[in-house]
């Protein structure tokens, strides 16, 4: 009974079956997490998802011109801003997008940017307030994608400042904490046992943490693709540059790894501070589906920063990730605690790495 209360979509509205599996297909975790939102929320979360990851994939694809990329990004945030439909611009859109999609060689890509002219008049489907609040994290998320495709260019190019980061991630995670916060504020009166603006602030750090945990998490393929989001800054402390990093990714040299590991160290205590912000924000919330599919993140994230501090700044060489089977056995042990707010404090300080009882 619980595993079919939490694990079920509405049958009525947004998203349609086929949107649906491509949610799942481009991101296992944040579907997951999806489909436990209450039902108010989940197609407005669902569309911003989808047409988030979609941006991303233009920006990522860095094996196509950047000129390319830009033009259709531009076009793309064009279409999401504006309220009315333009027929020449979504004639040009759709072009443009089945284009590309024919060059992407992973498939659920390929398949997400293909289905981009069918997710987009879901937008509509939402109320204006909704609306207003979709377009203003993916004008955020955007412009955070659109200064990557600027700073990476041609060789390696570093973030230069802490500062940089702290904006970064903002730009592309932490505003959707406040994105997540504002629709719970609209949708579910009385949802939390914070103020509002707490829960805009301890929302917020906690997708800055996810972002900063994803950038430690896929540093080793960053670097092989001329990208570094740890600060010039901040590796020069430790008598590092992002080339000697690069090179450290790719040679494993013991020197290198080193000199590094106070930093690792340090950026992912970071990491964890953020993390528990998020799990104190799940913790202050009411609503049992709601709490669940806020903690989701923070335990999975906990025990990939717990994996990553195992591994240490070894971890640039090999993607560590949270194993299929924990997540599973995870969510049995919640589901059988009825993700009661102890329960959840206890899984996040197992995930964590917390001894104590």
């Amino acid at each position: 009974m619980l595993k079919h209360s939490l694990f079920s979509w509405p049958h009525r509205g947004g998203l349609n079956a086929e949107q649906r599996q491509l949610l799942g297909q481009v991101s296992r975790s944040f579907d997951l997490s999806i489909r436990l939102l209450p039902a108010a929320l989940q197609t407005p979360v669902a569309i911003g998802y989808l047409l988030a990851r979609a941006t991303d994939t233009v920006a990522d694809t860095t094996a196509l011109p950047l000129a390319e990329r830009q033009v259709l990004l531009t076009l793309m945030s064009q279409a999401i801003e504006t309220s009315q439909v333009c027929t020449k611009r979504t004639t040009q859109l759709i072009r443009l997008t089945q284009a590309f999609a024919a060059q992407q060689t992973a498939p659920h890509e390929r398949a997400l940017m293909q289905a981009l002219p069918q997710c987009l008049p879901l937008l509509y489907t939402l109320s204006e307030a909704d609306q207003t609040s979709v377009r203003q994290v993916l004008s955020h998320i955007t412009h955070g994608q659109q200064l990557d495709m600027a700073r990476f260019g041609p060789g390696l190019h570093a973030l230069t400042t802490e500062a940089e980061l702290t904006h970064y991630t903002w730009l592309v995670a932490g505003c959707v904490g406040e994105f997540w916060t504002e629709l719970c504020g609209r949708h579910l009166p009385g949802y939390s046992q914070l103020p509002q603006a707490e829960m805009m602030r301890i929302g917020r750090s906690y997708g800055m943490g996810l972002q900063r945990l994803n950038i430690i998490r896929d540093a080793g393929a960053d670097l092989a693709a001329g990208r570094c989001y740890w600060p010039v800054e901040t590796l020069e402390q430790a008598g590092l540059s992002p080339e000697l990093l690069a090179e450290t990714a790719r040679s494993g040299s013991t020197e290198g790894m080193q000199a590094l590991a106070p930093l690792y160290t340090r950026w992912l205590d970071q990491t964890q501070d953020q993390l528990a912000d998020g799990m104190r924000y799940a913790l202050a919330l009411k609503p049992l589906r709601l709490r669940l599919a806020s903690a989701l993140p923070a335990l999975i994230g906990a025990r990939t920063v717990a994996l990553l501090r195992q591994a240490g700044p070894a971890a640039l060489k090999h993607h560590v990730k949270m194993p299929r089977h924990e997540i599973r056995a995870l969510m049995a042990r919640i589901a059988l605690g009825l993700a009661s707010p102890t329960v959840l404090d206890r899984q996040f300080r197992k995930m964590s790495g917390d001894a104590s009882p």
